[in-house]
């Protein structure tokens, strides 16, 4: 239980992001509380790539570890649970959790992150984030050269041959039904021997989350070490929009290149605010949140 309940900043969300922004809060000596519901959405991902001096860690060590670094600045708290309610009121905001509680604050950043929409095909949610995985750059090393299927349609499926190729050149692009490719987009994936399969899947087998084979809905079955995919998904935290915070087309929160969003004092930084889904994004981008919410309070309070 937090004692405080009032504070300059709150930051919804306790992962790397919003750890990032508290860090650079916590140095530059402002109250601040970090509200957590403990689900990140990597919270199976065995291991994290492409992040300097953390390049294979654990996850949950990585964020721990960030958590204690922290903690250790006495003016920020961290309180467990789940933040569902957020008000403007005339010298702040008000949050309310799943519990009842109520805090308040100057200004908010939100690191909520964002909910993946698991696909309705038994096994896959098994297996994101281990073997079914959307990033090359955070996995695709461990499963280079592989035997991998791109789980896509369109211009995602495009996409994703063009770059996933880099990594392997043993690819096939199963589109779950028929293909939206363009005539022109499927002639250049054939063209470098990339089939292209529309059978409607029914299930990814696997084995403690590692893929092994495609069942399609006919019982024919497609071996495979790996399979990338771009679930669709939907803000983590309805707070935001509660608040009148913008989104872009795409679902992501609008902020501009210093995180602000579209409503004074409030910012965005992480997974919820952009496409580029990796640990060392979401702490560069709470980096900048923190700094730049400090630089704002000071502007504000040397009148």
């Amino acid at each position: 239980m937090t004692d405080n309940k009032k504070f300059e900043i709150i930051i919804i969300g306790g992962s790397y992001a919003g750890l990032s922004a508290a860090m650079s809060l916590g140095r530059a000596l402002r109250s601040v509380l970090i509200i957590d519901s403990g689900f990140p959405c990597n919270r199976q991902t065995p291991h994290s790539h492409n992040f300097i001096t953390q390049d294979g860690e654990k996850p949950d060590l990585i964020a721990a570890k960030a958590k204690a670094q922290v903690l250790k600045y006495k003016t920020v708290q961290f309180h467990s649970g789940f933040a569902i309610l957020g008000k403007k009121t005339e010298n702040g905001f008000t949050i309310t959790t799943e519990a009842g509680e109520e805090f308040t604050a100057q200004k908010l950043i939100f690191a909520t992150g964002v909910k993946d929409i698991m696909p309705e095909i038994k096994g896959f949610s098994e297996c994101w984030g281990i073997s079914v995985i959307h990033c090359p750059y955070c996995h695709g090393y461990e499963v280079k050269n592989e035997k991998t299927g791109i789980l896509a349609n369109g211009n995602f499926a495009f996409h994703y041959a063009q770059l996933i190729r880099n990594w392997t050149k043993d690819l096939t692009i199963f589109t779950n039904g028929k293909s939206t490719l363009t005539q022109e987009e499927t002639d250049k994936i054939t063209k470098y021997n990339i089939p292209i399969i529309e059978k409607e899947i029914a299930e990814v087998k696997h084995k403690n989350g590692n893929v092994e084979q495609i069942v399609f809905n006919d019982n024919s079955v497609f071996d495979l070490k790996a399979i990338y995919s771009r679930p669709s998904f939907e803000q983590h935290c309805k707070i935001p929009e509660m608040l009148g915070c913008e989104l872009t087309e795409q679902g992501y929160m609008k902020v501009d290149a210093f995180q602000k969003t579209n409503i004074p004092d409030v910012f965005a930084c992480g997974d919820n605010a952009s496409p580029m889904r990796s640990v060392a994004g979401a702490v560069a981008s709470g980096s900048m949140a923190g700094a730049v919410l400090n630089n704002l309070m000071t502007e504000e309070e040397f009148q």
